[in-house]
């Protein structure tokens, strides 16, 4: 491995922005580091450390950097479809279109669900046997229903790429106009669901407020942000206002037993932070690209950036090992936010690190893109097809998320836009959607090459 990055790094062209590379691994790295700090595991079930000690909250200003990977997103994404617009065979023609929807869709998914359908099935097959074997208890029936969870994010990230093509001619018709269009619907929602009560609305900002920050992207494409410092100052501004004077709570991560959660749904709050994050990353753009022209920090973030994606749906495997092990082995856990709990805390991340190393090594190939046969130029009926199979794999991704691999012999069920899903039927929405957007993608003749991020 260590020679292709090296050969990666070194053929690198010279108008790549790799700042953005570097975003991508860093936000999902603290990502990770949070779900590690934050689990408060004892023998008894799992908490949350930032229930437990309040004053740490504000952390989340800083470590819920969501918003920064699908800003990347957005700005990854109209690249690889402006490039795949540029390499069509017919542009006038409407099926050349379906080819090149259905191509972007392939191109952009594979590396986020081929890695995820493996994770999924491993873990599938492995909650089987547990609990035909009459286990699923403890600390092994919490892993079954929590692992899954940070799969939502890959959900939404779906609905993003497959709403490129249509938001980003918005983006070029309107520039900040749409952005402001998502934003004020946005705002929309949450005067609808406080002032107003309506029920069920909150649930439209899973799309206007994530949407809006994938537009940041378009923006970051075309070299529109140009007075990063107002953005992040009015995004810190205005979510600490509306923290302080709103309904809208501290943490910008869910808190259990919370009335109003700023993530999920997400909140105009959570749009204002946002904001603030995606200004603050840009204001340090020029010191981080003169820090990325050393070769061995290139050489590093290329090798981080090829297993990024595996390490993430991994991360919280390695965490519920460390802790099975620890329980197996009698070692003490000590009550969470106590002296001896923070003096674990280097160890226990150490050993979660090096466990998700090792689950990285055995399933890091499945996050290298595969290449698309060449097939007929213009296939008809590739862009609906393709679009079926992206929004069948978006509800089984989220089905999962929140329904968990725990009770899977008890026929348990999660309330998906107020339809009961199953972990079955969860798998089964997603690898069938899947094999819809391999089969539209192959038959295109457009050929996507190495996917840009």
């Amino acid at each position: 491995m260590g020679s292709s990055v090296r050969e990666l790094a070194g053929a690198t062209p010279a108008t790549r922005d790799r700042y953005v590379d570097l975003l991508r691994v860093a936000s999902l790295g603290a990502v990770v580091l949070g779900h590690w700090l934050m689990a408060a595991v004892t023998p008894d079930g799992v908490g949350n450390l930032l229930a437990l000690v309040p004053a740490l909250q504000p952390l989340t200003w800083l470590l819920q950097v969501m918003p920064v990977f699908f800003f990347v997103g957005g700005f990854s994404h109209a690249l690889s479809y402006r490039s795949l617009l540029r390499k069509r065979p017919e542009p006038a023609s409407g099926a050349a279109a379906d080819s090149v929807y259905s191509a972007f869709l392939r191109a952009r998914l594979q590396r986020l669900l081929r890695p995820t359908m493996v994770f999924v099935l491993v873990w599938g097959a492995a909650a089987l046997l547990v609990q035909l074997l009459g286990g699923g208890g403890g600390l092994t029936g919490v892993t079954l229903r929590m692992v899954t969870q940070p799969l939502w994010f890959i959900g939404i990230y779906l609905a993003m790429v497959a709403f490129t093509p249509p938001l980003l001619k918005l983006h070029e018709r309107y520039g900040w106009g749409a952005f402001a269009g998502l934003a004020g619907a946005a705002v929309a929602v949450d005067v609808l669901r406080f002032a107003a009560g309506v029920p069920y609305v909150e649930f439209l900002n899973f799309a206007f407020v994530w949407l809006a920050v994938h537009q940041l992207g378009f923006l970051r494409a075309d070299g529109r942000i140009r007075r990063p410092a107002l953005l992040a100052g009015a995004g810190l501004v205005t979510a600490g206002a509306l923290v302080a004077f709103g309904p809208y709570p501290l943490s910008m991560v869910g808190m259990p037993g919370e009335k109003v959660s700023n993530m999920a749904p997400p909140t105009l709050a959570l749009l204002a932070h946002g904001l603030w994050l995606v200004g603050a990353v840009e204001l340090l753009r020029a010191p981080a690209a003169r820090l990325l022209e050393r070769p061995r920090v290139w050489r590093t973030v290329v090798a981080a950036n090829g297993v990024v994606m595996t390490a993430f749906l991994w991360h919280l495997t390695a965490m519920f090992g460390v802790y099975g092990a620890m329980l197996a082995l009698d070692v003490e856990l000590p009550a969470p936010a106590s002296a001896a709990w923070w003096a674990q805390v280097p160890l226990r991340i150490a050993f979660a690190a090096a466990l998700t190393a090792g689950l990285v090594a055995a399933f890091r190939a499945f996050e290298r893109p595969a290449s698309a046969p060449p097939g007929a130029a213009g296939a008809t009926g590739a862009g609906p097809l393709a679009a079926l199979g992206a929004t069948l794999c978006l509800l089984g991704v989220l089905g999962l998320s929140m329904v968990g691999f725990g009770g899977l012999l008890d026929g348990r069920t999660a309330l998906l836009i107020a339809i009961p899903v199953s972990a079955p039927a969860a798998v089964a929405m997603t690898l069938g959607g899947w094999l819809l957007v391999e089969r539209a993608g192959r038959g295109t003749g457009v050929r996507a090459g190495r996917p840009a991020r």
